[in-house]
């Protein structure tokens, strides 16, 4: 009975070496379909997401943290402390200022308790008069890129200026969008008010405050109806400069006398008090954070800080120097290297170990499972919000050592039933089929292993969650190339022609 009759074509393995386009073209979008969407995913050092933590600021200027955790911290505790799903409370009064941490747990939506939060506190009616407005948000990462060190033995105003011009000129650069100053103390103006003062305009510190606050701000003057359209007035009164605020009338009299502030004040610019210093080779230093927005890449970032600061260097004082350091996109670039070496020595390997033992066609269409499940699993993980980043591809590197087996396994079984006498069609089919239920629950069981990582809780689950869902896609796309696409590719391979290189090279893998 000839081996036509003998093996059941029935079967997804059996319809699929029989119609060889269908594999083929599915293998096609695969390859096709990774090498679009790798040049489009998101690229970013570490994998996004929310640390699930709102944060909690109220100013409270001149304030002791005594006082600020009597008034301020103890009375926002009391009042979201029965919100629902907050997982932990912590709180830091200092000077003048009151934080408070709220921790969520896992299952709660962030957005809800946010929510609830803000209305608890606006709520709070005990906040002291000179209580800032308080500053309710969630906590979030801010993807940094890159940091520039301009230092220099230069006055701190000086050095402030050059900082602030160099991030309004990188801002410019087409390939970066967010920059924040680093390392600066805060900016802020003193007014100093002479006791002597006070008494001869009969004035309080309360009093001055209070006009300076009003004072020194735009107020919106109503809506003006007119013939050709409505005018929307506003009163422009912000100051920023000392010079500004010294011009704030304090008293007006009634024979049209106006005291201003700089009548009863010291008016002056500074930098707050700290007991903080930042230098850079024994030098005062700020540094610029540049960071990766949207769908800009880290080595895409870097590379335009480069380019920018080659133009920006030639405007910079003799005395300011500059320097890039925690550029996060080497570590980016290192892990993608290892990565794309490890994969060109595996397929090396394969190809090479392969073709020894078996033949070289065969061992070219095992090679294929690798960027074949690479590649694949690049079209896919968009649609479970997996990036490209230091823990994914690190995934990938797991996988590598892992994907390719399921197809030798096929592809040495089909080979075997070839060795028999067996046709290429009839070889591929039941190669394929005497393996499938045991490539299958090996690939299950791989599934099952990595599969725990991915219900890992807290901060470090959401980083860690990544690995099982790279793994278990490669997987699963290996496990259809191995069981699918291989055996039909096999089936409709040549037979060796008969020329001397070709009986030569049996012959050796026949020794071999």
């Amino acid at each position: 009975m000839s081996s036509k009759n003998v093996f059941d074509k029935s079967g997804i393995i059996g319809w699929m070496v029989c119609n060889r386009v269908t594999p083929n073209l599915l293998m096609i979008v695969l390859l096709v379909g990774g090498i679009f969407m790798s040049s489009t995913i998101k690229q970013e050092v570490f994998p996004e997401f929310e640390l699930d933590r709102i944060s909690i600021s109220v100013a409270y200027p001149g304030a002791s943290p005594e006082e600020v955790e009597q008034s301020i911290v103890f009375a926002i505790e009391q009042a979201i402390q029965g919100v629902e799903g907050i997982k932990e409370i912590s709180a830091t009064a200092s000077e003048g200022r009151a934080s408070v941490r709220v921790e969520l747990m896992d299952d709660a939506s962030d957005q809800k308790v946010l929510q609830n939060i803000e209305q608890e506190v606006a709520r709070i009616n005990t906040f002291p008069i000179d209580a800032e407005d308080p500053n309710i948000s969630l906590v979030s990462r801010k993807r940094q890129v890159i940091r520039l060190n301009l230092y220099g033995d230069v006055s701190e105003r000086a050095l402030h200026e050059v900082v602030e011009q160099v991030k309004d000129q990188l801002l410019l650069s087409p390939g970066i969008t967010q920059v924040e100053i680093s390392g600066a103390r805060n900016y802020e103006l003193i007014v100093e008010i002479p006791m002597e003062k006070l008494r001869m305009y009969g004035l309080a510190i309360e009093d001055i405050s209070r006009i300076i606050r009003v004072g020194s701000v735009d107020v919106p003057g109503g809506k003006l109806e007119t013939a050709g359209g409505d005018i929307l007035l506003r009163v422009i009164n912000r100051s920023d400069w000392a010079s500004e605020f010294s011009r704030i009338p304090i008293v007006t009299h009634s024979d049209g006398t106006i005291i201003y502030l700089e009548d009863v004040a010291v008016v002056k610019e500074g930098f707050e008090e700290t007991n903080r210093v930042t230098t850079y080779n024994r030098q005062p230093s700020m540094q610029l954070r540049i960071f990766r927005v949207g769908k800009q890449t880290p080595i895409g970032v870097s590379k335009a800080a480069y380019l920018a600061m080659e133009q920006i260097e030639g405007s910079l004082p003799p005395a300011i120097s500059w320097n890039f350091t925690s550029d996060r996109s080497k570590i980016y670039k290192q892990r993608l290297e290892l990565l794309l070496k490890n994969a060109f020595l595996g397929l090396a390997l394969v190809l090479l170990l392969l073709g020894f033992f078996l033949e070289l066609k065969l061992a070219f269409w095992v090679t294929m499972g690798i960027p074949i499940s690479f590649l694949g699993g690049l079209l896919f993980l968009p649609l479970f919000d997996v990036s490209i980043n230091m823990i994914s591809m690190f995934a990938f590197i797991i996988a590598l050592g892992i994907v390719v087996d399921d197809a030798i396994i096929a592809g040495e079984n089909i080979y075997e039933y070839r060795q028999r006498g067996l046709s290429f069609v009839d070889a591929a089919i039941q190669g394929g089929k005497d393996v499938a239920i045991p490539i299958t629950f090996s690939i299950l069981t791989n599934i099952v292993a990595f599969l725990p990582l991915y219900f890992v809780p807290g901060v470090m689950g959401k980083v860690w969650r990544v690995i099982p869902l790279v793994v278990i896609v490669v997987f699963a796309i290996s496990w259809f190339e191995s069981l699918i696409t291989l055996p039909a590719h096999l089936a409709h391979s040549k037979k060796r022609s008969g020329n001397p290189v070709s009986r030569a090279l049996s012959r050796f893998q026949q020794r071999t």
